[in-house]
């Protein structure tokens, strides 16, 4: 028997095991996956319906990222007052009031205004799931923990996109929105039942107070780079993929599907980030995820090489979401929840920057450039991340 063996065996099974409340946790990011997730494709339905131009609807989208944006900043630090249990189980219930009532939308600016709401919801559940992820991890296993609850957004990108877009086909993109609110439902019942040791802590005086505590700021300046850059790149692969490779809308669901199955099976390593240790590994997991972007760059003008490198994106990005998501827990225990408020803020607002820089970059010098330019990004993030204490 060898010592690890021997160390396993002295300790209680229960605390080894990942608690059925990961498993949770997983499909409530799965269920605010499909929403943010799924506009796009039913888009074109939603815009016959409602009689406005597809470009047009996708303001419903910017709503939905403006509310959970503000929300996660300003509403995150009571998920420490009231507990982040509470706080995800009260955010799902106004999620699906949301989406229902995205579902009866006369209109697109009553569209918009679901979203918003959708949106606020959205921002509060995100932060509360990662605290609930680190509360509930067994000790020496909470990348894995973490790891499980992340691969909730590769369901809703391989599973909860291509479903909604099917049922928007066959029953209506109303109907879509009423099978995600019905799914917020569950959630929300799973969470209300789930016994859950995640007393309040004192609240943070104003939201960003936890900018002070120590390590917070280094942290969140890598989320932006980080986020910033996928979300740059992410936005115009498609368009790179049907207007220079002159291949069918269709090779866009073949890449967020390579992506997304990449994610999900880095899941299977996320062990040996608990055996190294995340503080140091944080930095060299954006410097890889800097080299896979100029591989990206390499590869643009092939479509079967970006499927292998988006592959392999998706593996590395969800090393660095899960390190820096471990990272950011730790910082403070009684601030977790206003500190992964600010993480979904930052995420949010780096999606709104990235996306609109790298589109005027994009507009004037092609889809090369984006990839070396997130490759800048990620070096940028490796450095803040260097810099923060561990």
């Amino acid at each position: 028997m060898t010592n690890m063996d021997q160390h396993i065996s002295t300790e209680p099974v229960e605390r080894s095991r990942i608690p059925p409340f990961a498993f949770v946790l997983t499909i409530c990011i799965g269920v605010i996956g499909s929403n943010s997730l799924a506009l796009g494709p039913i888009a074109p339905e939603v815009a016959r319906s409602l009689d406005a131009g597809a470009s047009a609807v996708m303001t419903a989208s910017a709503a939905f990222g403006l509310g959970t944006a503000a929300s996660a900043i300003f509403l995150g630090r009571f998920i420490d007052r009231y507990g982040p249990s509470r706080m995800l189980a009260l955010a799902l219930l106004l999620l699906a009031i949301g989406l229902g009532g995205s579902a009866a939308a006369p209109a697109l600016p009553f569209l918009a205004a679901t979203q918003l709401l959708v949106g606020i919801a959205a921002g509060v559940a995100l932060p509360a799931i990662y605290t609930l992820a680190a509360i509930v991890a067994p000790a020496g296993r909470e990348s894995e923990t973490i790891g499980l609850v992340l691969t909730g957004w590769t369901l809703s990108m391989v599973a909860g996109v291509p479903m909604s877009a099917a049922i928007a086909d066959f029953a209506g993109w109303r109907v879509t929105f009423l099978v995600v609110a019905a799914a917020a439902l569950i959630a929300c019942a799973a969470v209300r039942m789930a016994v859950v040791q995640d007393a309040p802590q004192a609240a943070a005086s104003s939201p960003l107070t936890a900018l002070s505590v120590r390590g917070a700021v280094p942290l969140l300046s890598a989320c932006a780079a980080f986020m910033a850059a996928f979300y740059g790149v992410y936005a115009y692969i498609g368009d790179h993929l049907h207007a220079v490779l002159d291949l069918p809308l269709s090779a866009n669901g073949f890449i967020a599907a390579f992506y997304g199955v990449g994610f999900g099976s880095a899941a299977f390593l996320d062990r040996l980030i608990d055996r190294l240790g995340a503080g140091k590994l944080l930095p060299l997991i954006f410097l890889v995820v800097a080299a896979v972007y100029v591989a990206m760059a390499a590869a643009s003008g092939s479509y079967e090489a970006m499927l292998v490198v988006v592959f392999f994106w998706g593996l590395a990005n969800h090393f660095g979401l899960n390190v820096l998501i471990m990272r950011l827990t730790a910082l403070c225990p009684t601030r977790r929840g206003a500190i992964m408020g600010l993480n979904s803020g930052v995420t949010y607002l780096a999606l709104f920057a990235g996306t609109l820089v790298f589109g005027t970059v994009y507009s004037g010098a092609g889809f090369f450039i984006l990839p070396i330019a997130a490759g800048g990004l990620m070096l940028a993030a490796a450095l803040c991340a260097a810099l923060a204490p561990r």
